[in-house]
C-alpha cells in the first residue's frame, strides 16, 4: 500500500517539510525572479500534496516509486504555470495536474489485455442494443440492455469499456444547429464525482459566480452524473442548448479556479 511505503524514491517520507503560507508566498516571490534554490524548496515543501494523490491510484499496481516521480513531475509543471495574481489556492491548481499527469502515464503505458469472457460480454451487449433499437425505434438504456442479456449494468459498462479504442474526449460526435456535440459531453461524470479532486470550497465559489440555470445544469452534469441528454430531458430544452450553457458556465468557473 502507498501509504505504508515511508521511503519513495530515496526520500523519507515520514520527515518532508512543511511550507506555512507566509514561506509559500516568499519562495514563490523568488522563484518569479528565477530563484532555482527557491523553487527546489518549494518542490520539497509540497511533496506531501503528490503523496497525497497518489495514493489515490493505489490500487493501480503500478510501481510507487515511478508514480511518485511522474507525480513530481505534475507538480513541478503547476510551479512553473501558477499565477500568483489569481485567487486560488496553489494546492487547488496543482491537485488536477498531478492527477492529470500519473492518469496519461498509466494511459500510455499500460496495455489492457481483455479477456474472452469480457470480449463476449461487450458483443452480446452490443448485439442486444442493436437488436433492442430496432424494435423499440429508439436507443436502448443500459438497464435494458442488461434486462435483455440477464448480465448486471455493471458488467456490462465495464465489458464495453474494455474493447473500446481509446478515443478524444474532443472527438464530435454529430452537428446540432451548427454547435459540434463532443464525446465528453455524453459522457457521465460518476468517477470524478467520487474523487473531489478539487477542494469544495473553491468549488462553491465558482458556483456563485454562475446564473440559476447554469447552476443547475452543472449539479445535474458534475455532482449528479447525468448526460447531456438526461440533464436536456430534466430541464425541458435540446441538448444543443445544454451544451451551450455547460461551456459557458464551465468557462466562467475556469477564469475563477485558474485551473485550465
Amino acid at each position: 500500500m502507498v501509504q505504508c511505503k515511508v521511503e519513495i524514491c530515496g526520500v523519507n517520507t515520514s520527515k518532508l517539510p512543511v511550507l506555512d503560507n507566509e514561506e509559500k508566498k516568499q519562495l514563490f516571490e523568488k522563484i518569479e525572479q528565477g530563484d532555482m534554490d527557491a523553487r527546489e524548496k518549494y518542490i520539497k515543501g509540497n511533496l506531501r500534496l503528490v503523496l497525497s494523490v497518489i495514493k489515490r491510484f493505489s490500487q493501480s499496481n503500478e510501481n510507487v516509486d515511478d508514480l511518485f516521480q511522474i507525480g513530481c513531475i505534475g507538480l513541478m509543471k503547476a510551479i512553473d504555470h501558477f499565477d500568483t495574481s489569481m485567487d486560488v489556492k496553489f494546492s487547488t491548481y496543482a491537485v488536477p495536474m498531478i492527477i492529470g499527469e500519473i492518469r496519461r502515464f498509466l494511459r500510455d503505458n499500460n496495455a489492457i489485455r481483455v479477456s474472452r469472457s469480457l470480449k463476449d460480454t461487450a458483443y452480446k451487449a452490443i448485439y442486444a442494443r442493436e437488436s433492442l433499437t430496432k424494435k423499440n425505434l429508439k436507443e436502448p438504456t443500459i438497464a435494458e440492455i442488461a434486462t435483455e442479456i440477464g448480465i448486471s449494468k455493471e458488467e456490462i459498462v465495464y465489458a464495453l469499456d474494455a474493447i473500446q479504442n481509446p478515443m478524444s474526449l474532443y472527438e464530435p460526435v454529430y452537428t446540432d444547429n451548427g454547435d459540434a456535440l463532443y464525446v465528453m459531453d455524453q459522457i457521465s461524470d460518476k468517477k470524478n464525482k467520487e474523487e473531489n479532486w478539487i477542494e469544495n470550497i473553491a468549488i462553491e465559489d465558482a458556483m456563485k459566480k454562475l446564473n440559476e440555470r447554469e447552476k443547475e445544469i452543472i449539479t445535474l452534469r458534475f455532482f449528479e452524473g447525468k448526460t447531456q441528454m438526461e440533464v436536456a430531458d430534466f430541464v425541458g430544452i435540446s441538448q444543443a442548448q445544454v451544451s451551450r450553457l455547460e461551456k459557458g458556465a464551465l468557462k466562467t468557473m475556469r477564469k475563477y479556479l485558474y485551473v485550465d
